[in-house]
């Protein structure tokens, strides 16, 4: 295993990462899940990713199974969390915690910042920041980042917020593909601001979810080697067999930093099918957007904005 240093905190973290949402789908047995995941900590995948809302709750849980009997002390766990108020926030960090059956979460992220109001709500004063660092000086949480998959744009403005705010993010998770470098890419835009201020990179979606392989330009193991050849800390997968484990282990003991004429040659290759972002439908489409079919997950507007809507 390759392992990176997690932005400034100095953490040390393992370059692949074992994605939290494929664990708790209703494909996967509950005894596979918590295989997937000892196994990767046994082979030394240390980063284990996950969130509030992913299969109702499932999928913590599983993890939380997965982490007992010591493997709790060999992994960064990392959740997220959907709440913009302060109380919904709170509520979710809580249940995420009685979940994966643990005293404190490593990492806790802002979940699906895809909206350009979202960080106004999350740095009010009564706003989801606000509990996390509560949490975070009650010692139920150690860093804190925030997560998105729409546009570069709100990335910067969600970056530019907690700035002025003055506040600095731990982490930053965003699309990092092959495919991203060609349309709206958080690569081009994103990437180089995080490194400058020495923000930890999570990279997901290399693959996203398999749609990427569909264009028939490109292998999984280039996915993954594109990913890692990236100033990332970590790259994120999902992980629904042992099959899969393995390809995640098989990239990883294969790759080499690439050569420019090689990264030349595949975002060639890639170009014409990323051109118009139909195989990254998580920016094109609401299908991604799990806060915008459950509205309710976000909490209520700051009382101040309510009271200005007519009765």
């Amino acid at each position: 295993m390759i392992y990176r240093t997690l932005g400034s905190t100095g953490e040390k973290v393992s370059a692949i990462g074992v994605g939290g949402w494929h664990l708790g789908l209703k494909t996967v047995d509950e005894q596979l899940a918590i295989r997937i995941v000892r196994s990767a900590i046994d082979q030394g995948i240390n980063f284990l990713d996950n969130s509030w809302d992913y299969n109702e709750g499932a999928s913590e849980l599983r993890m939380g199974k997965a982490l007992r009997d010591g493997y709790r002390d060999r992994a960064f766990v990392m959740t997220k969390i959907d709440g913009r108020s302060k109380k919904e926030a709170g509520r979710q960090l809580d249940e995420s915690l009685r979940r994966l059956g643990v005293d404190y979460i490593d990492l806790v992220q802002h979940h699906e910042i895809i909206r350009f109001d979202d960080p106004h709500r999350i740095f009010h004063e009564q706003g989801a920041n606000a509990a996390l660092l509560e949490a975070r000086e009650a010692g139920k949480l150690r860093y804190i980042g925030f997560t998105g998959h729409k546009d570069p744009l709100i990335h910067l403005h969600m970056l530019e917020t907690a700035k002025e705010n003055g506040f600095k993010f731990d982490t930053v998770q965003m699309p990092l593909n092959v495919m991203d470098a060609h349309y709206r890419s958080f690569e081009r835009r994103v990437l180089p601001e995080l490194v400058k201020l020495k923000i930890g990179v999570l990279g997901m979606k290399s693959m996203a979810n398999g749609i990427l392989l569909k264009s028939k330009s490109v292998t999984p193991i280039e996915c993954l080697h594109y990913a890692l050849n990236l100033p990332t800390s970590v790259v994120i997968t999902g992980i629904d067999s042992m099959e899969i484990l393995d390809q995640a282990f098989a990239a990883v003991e294969s790759f080499q930093p690439l050569r420019n004429e090689a990264r030349d040659a595949l975002l060639a290759r890639t170009s014409e099918a990323a051109a118009d972002g139909r195989f990254e439908p998580f920016k094109t489409s609401s299908i991604f957007d799990g806060t915008a079919e459950n509205p309710q997950w976000l909490g209520e507007e700051p009382p101040e904005i309510r009271e200005l809507m007519p009765a």
